[in-house]
């Protein structure tokens, strides 16, 4: 994963001082080399990772025979499929998976977006007619912010902290482009499944041969990588299927002493031959790391702070072992309906919109945990389940095939199709939030340092000290704090979306059950159907 800085429409030439200075911000999404090209009218700066072709994908990328420029964080998992599509000569630069972007631009336009299966977040400059063109990943897989300084200047930055010198900032939204020319986001993702009902039944065989088509995919690696195995079913499966393709593979989990994750992945690396590395951590050095954690993340919404400070507590161990990229299991919870409040969904309707409506989400939460807490210490994350051609088979069958309660268990249809790939421990095993999983103690203790930190006095007088989404328990006010602290504007306060503290974090529980009326925790183990784990195992 790399970063990315772009100014377009430079008035002066004291910007080009300011635009390094950004780019320092983020230099630790790309340790490897920095590149940058300038004209009298943009700026554009690459902090490269390094993870394919190794000495020769250095960016800004160049077409030379239509002189347009590109800079671009993310993978291209289908880019040698993908060169079958170009009909003209290219004179090819380099064996970058990015590179394939020019001239797809070249020759499509903007549609060619619809063709690729990748991460992205990426910006093609024409000098010649100032043109210029940015674009985003289907989800928001890879982040990307825009933001304009009072010169009318368009930025844009792979995170938010480098676009210190704007007065208006905004997440670039995901699945979609901006033109400069026309200065308007165009909608590129639309998936039938958002907006319609599927009907057609399940295939297991298809879901599992999609799921394994994902995983080769984002293989694509020439420098040393691992998984991520949490011990839940997830990144478990995940691993499983790498482990097939590289056998022998690195693996991490990372809790607290005796957390219930650590035993299960445990299980998980001995069932698949991975070579296993377990990390733990107290409750202290988690605590000691929020700071660096909401720097990092650009968050203060809780239940991400929560599950985000392990993992970049881990990112640290693993990126000292040499690993620069990491496959995890983000995004399945979402497509199959996996947190446990789904046990209440009042119909296949209403699932299903909701599993779209928290997929649309993914950009604010998930994807920006798992990508931001990794990118902290210079590592890739890339998560299959994600894959958009995997996301759209498995959001294009009928949800009643997802549905759970009475004797079936959240993602009951993925583990079936998955039977004899992990161990029916981990296989069957009751979802646990990230966060919940590494440790019961690890949120009791963030409770009780919050109780220090946080007066009862200061949350009777919470809507003046923050009247803009105002928090509403000591913990989240603690996380608002620190934010505050380094991301004190409107604007930087708006790109993170708060609800309800309730379990899960979903408003829609809400409407589903009145189990949840008074709930102020979104930690999974809230909800009523959440059984306590097995002490040992």
């Amino acid at each position: 994963m790399c970063g990315i800085i772009g100014l377009f429409g430079i008035k002066d030439e004291t910007q080009r001082g300011k635009t390094l200075k950004m780019a320092s911000k983020i230099r630790h999404r790309g340790p490897d080399e920095s590149g940058i090209y300038s004209d009298n009218y943009s700026i554009l700066i690459h902090e490269r990772l390094s993870i394919v072709d190794v000495h020769h994908g250095a960016q800004p990328l160049y077409d030379t025979t239509k002189q347009r420029i590109l800079i671009a964080n993310g993978e291209i998992y289908d880019h040698q499929k993908l060169k079958t599509l170009l009909t003209k000569p290219h004179q090819w630069q380099t064996k970058s998976d990015c590179e394939i972007l020019l001239y797809l631009y070249d020759e499509f336009g903007p549609q060619f977006l619809e063709k690729i299966d990748g991460i992205f977040a990426f910006a093609i400059y024409d000098p010649r007619t100032k043109e210029y063109f940015i674009a985003r990943d289907h989800m928001g897989i890879v982040p990307l912010y825009i933001g304009w300084d009072d010169q009318g200047t368009t930025h844009i930055a792979s995170e938010m902290k480098a676009l210190k010198y704007c007065t208006s900032i905004k997440e670039f939204p995901p699945g979609h482009y901006f033109l400069g020319s026309t200065q308007e986001f165009i909608q590129w993702y639309k998936p039938k499944w958002a907006v319609e009902h599927p009907t057609i039944p399940v295939s297991l065989k298809q879901l599992r041969d999609e799921l394994e088509i994902s995983v080769r995919k984002q293989l694509m690696s020439d420098v040393p990588y691992g998984v991520l195995i949490s011990g839940g079913l997830d990144s478990s499966l995940i691993a499983s299927i790498a482990a097939k393709v590289r056998p022998g593979l690195h693996s991490f989990s990372i809790g607290l002493e005796g957390s219930p994750d650590v035993k299960f992945a445990r299980i998980v690396a001995k069932h698949i031959g991975s070579k296993h590395h377990e990390f733990t951590f107290t409750a202290q050095q988690g605590i000691d790391a929020l700071h660096d954690v909401i720097y990092h993340l650009e968050t203060y919404d809780v239940t991400t702070i929560r599950a985000s400070t392990p993992m970049y507590l881990m990112a640290r161990k693993i990126k000292s072992l040499g690993i620069k990229m990491i496959l995890s299991g983000e995004g399945a919870d979402e497509i199959f309906g996996g947190y446990l409040y789904f046990h209440m969904a009042p119909s296949t309707k209403e699932f299903h919109d909701e599993t779209v409506r928290k997929l649309m989400k993914l950009s604010k939460y998930d994807c920006l945990r798992a990508n931001k807490s990794m990118a902290a210490w210079g590592i890739e994350i890339r998560v299959p389940f994600l894959g958009k051609d995997f996301l759209d088979y498995a959001m294009s069958f009928d949800p009643q095939d997802k549905m759970c309660g009475g004797d079936k268990p959240e993602k009951y249809v993925l583990r079936k199709a998955f039977e004899g790939y992990i161990p029916e421990s981990v296989l069957w095993r009751q979802k646990e939030q990230f966060s919940d999983g590494v440790g019961y103690g690890w949120i009791d203790s963030l409770k009780e340092y919050a109780e220090k930190m946080v007066t009862d006095q200061m949350m009777v007088d919470v809507k003046q000290r923050f009247p803009i989404q105002s928090p509403d328990t000591k913990e989240a006010y603690l996380y608002r704090s620190i934010f505050e602290d380094k991301y004190p504007t409107e604007d930087e306060i708006l790109t993170v979306e708060v609800g309800p503290s309730i379990a899960c974090s979903s408003p829609t529980a809400y409407r589903w059950s009145k189990l949840f009326e008074g709930m102020a925790d979104p930690s999974g183990r809230a909800v009523k159907v959440h059984e306590q784990p097995v002490e040992s195992v």
